[in-house]
């Protein structure tokens, strides 16, 4: 890697440690402060403290000059300082991750001689190995650690010369351009290396999107379907999100993608933005930029194929406050609670709806379109605890809100008790959350019996 290309992305990656560490201490503050908190939330947590540790081991590599480090302990594949080094069968050493994907491939031949391989046995070079930790002690330069991940971390010079050949031909004519985007979509599929790569360039998600132009996105829909799914295969790695959602071209793309297009890509989109969508900062970008309306009208239209993926956008953007709001003035209630009485995605829109349900104007709607009776029903019948718990969740800040509705909740109970189970068997959350109602009603009736 030439060195200016090392230089730009440390602020990069400092900044995008300093978000890790904020969006970490929000999770063990989550953790420590909730007694019965998602299991969910310890599971994101783990994988933002792992990421933080890759970024910290990638910090220390990125501070060694490729020109002052010693030949022998350059890796004649990957040309970076090697963790693992190993001899092949010809007498030459490698680092084990490159030379191993090289013989995964099918290679029988050295690389570096192109001799014959009378075997593929890989032997440990201790001495090499002790040599590189010596000069990286005496420069303070943590030692790298073998990749456990061949095909996550490996990155070759064909790799990057291909990857530069592909995004050459985005600026060419319409059938290159068409047929880079089909191979750069099964790349970033297929090989996570590949799209590690775009996180060393910092102009590739640029040149990515070239072919589309705004506001005429799916001028030609196969094209923009393949690069709208390439950018969702780079937004998988966790590297990539905040590179992707900070440039100002890619999001107003995805949500004119979200708009129109094949009900594929339009899908593929809407699953962009929940993955970017994991960082907070990102969720911040994303709902000012008018995500909302455009998930909110996908999740409506009922499309199999896309609702799903557009309720799990909104799920995640919604987890920030402003977004909630904006959400709640973009119709979010309506559709959803639409969708809830006709048994869609129940699971998935009761969680969105109980997320809702700290919003006042959403309480309001609630109320007005009858959601009681729904979420009364869904308490009584459904098998599921989680969407009974977020019933109670919902139905315990309408009663807050609106004692107009405590005579449904009260009918609804004389007549089934489904309170007063959930009460006794549901989690400890509903358990909660039920006792409150039931309090409610019963230091209302005990005011009208004395008054």
């Amino acid at each position: 890697m030439a060195k200016t290309g090392v230089l730009e992305t440390i602020p990069c990656a400092v900044t995008k440690a300093t978000e890790l560490k904020k969006e970490l201490e929000k999770l063990v503050k989550a953790i420590l402060g909730e007694e019965d908190y998602r299991v969910e939330v310890t599971d994101e947590a783990m994988r933002v403290l792992s990421v933080l540790k890759e970024l910290k081991f990638k910090k220390s590599l990125k501070m060694v000059d490729d020109t002052v480090v010693p030949e022998e302990f350059k890796c004649p594949i990957s040309r970076e300082i090697m963790g693992d080094p190993v001899v092949l069968a010809t007498g030459q050493t490698y680092d084990l991750p490159f030379i191993q994907r090289w013989l995964n491939e099918g290679h029988r031949t050295c690389p570096r001689t192109q001799q014959v391989l009378p075997h593929t046995i890989l032997t440990p070079n201790h001495l090499v190995r002790d040599m590189i930790s010596q000069w990286c002690k005496e420069r303070g330069i943590e030692l790298p650690k073998p990749v456990k991940d061949v095909d996550d971390e490996v990155h070759t010079d064909a790799d990057r010369s291909h990857l530069k050949s592909l995004l050459e031909k985005m600026s060419s004519s319409l059938s290159d351009q068409k047929e880079a985007a089909k191979e750069l979509r099964l790349l970033t599929k297929r090989m996570p290396s590949f799209r590690a790569l775009f996180s060393d360039s910092t102009d590739a998600i640029l040149r990515l999107i070239n072919p589309l132009s705004p506001g005429r996105a799916n001028t030609h829909p196969d094209l923009q379907e393949d690069l709208i799914t390439t950018v969702l295969n780079l937004s998988i790695h966790d590297n990539n999100k905040q590179l992707v959602a900070e440039n100002p071209l890619v999001i107003p793309l995805l949500i004119e993608s979200v708009k129109s297009g094949t009900i594929e890509t339009r899908s593929n989109a809407a699953a962009t933005l929940f993955s970017l969508s994991a960082l907070d900062s990102n969720k911040l970008i994303i709902g000012k930029s008018g995500a909302l309306k455009p998930l909110i009208d996908l999740l409506e239209e009922g499309h199999p194929l896309a609702m799903k993926d557009a309720a799990s956008a909104i799920f995640n953007l919604c987890l920030v406050l402003e977004n909630k709001g904006r959400a709640v003035r973009e119709g979010a209630v309506r559709v959803i609670l639409k969708k809830i009485m006709d048994c869609i995605l129940v699971d998935e829109l009761l969680a969105i709806l109980a997320m809702l349900a700290s919003h006042q104007k959403a309480v309001e709607e609630m109320g007005e379109l009858g959601a009681v009776h729904c979420l009364l029903g869904i308490t009584r019948e459904s098998s599921s605890e989680r969407n009974k718990e977020n019933c109670a969740a919902i139905l315990y800040t309408i009663c807050l809100n609106d004692y107009t509705k405590w005579r449904d909740i009260r009918e609804e109970e004389n007549a089934n008790g489904t309170l007063s189970r959930l009460a006794e068997s549901g989690t400890s959350r509903a358990k909660r959350k039920a006792n409150s109602i039931l309090e409610r009603l019963n230091r209302a009736a005990s005011l009208t019996h004395t008054a």
